[in-house]
């Protein structure tokens, strides 16, 4: 069975929702591509396998969406320098680093 246009419409939604926001009037190529894809017609077997491929593939992007905001959320020094997680754990076990001094100025 052929899937039906708002079932289209609704699969080619989400895929431009987990993508990067760009606005409208300026898609990016993989946009373009991704609409060329679904407004071209094909027979109804391979029409039923690109809706399943896209569904997968909607599924693995909110799959890595998540992932990502897991990661930030668990592991917070991920993104620090090393200085950071120096002061970091440092106040975290109740001490202050010395301030540091340089050329004979204070940093």
């Amino acid at each position: 069975m052929a899937p039906s246009p708002s079932h289209l419409r609704a699969l080619y939604r989400s895929i431009l929702r987990e993508l990067p926001h760009r606005p409208l009037s300026a898609p990016s190529p993989i946009q373009q591509r991704i609409r060329t894809s679904f407004s071209t017609t094909s027979s109804q077997d391979s029409a039923t396998l690109q809706v399943e491929q896209a569904e997968q593939y909607i599924q693995f992007m909110k799959a890595q969406r998540m992932y990502a905001t897991l990661l930030e959320r668990y592991n917070p020094g991920m993104s620090m320098d090393e200085e950071e997680k120096v002061k970091l754990t440092a106040r975290r076990v109740g001490m202050d680093l010395p301030e540091e001094w340089q050329s004979g100025r204070k940093t």
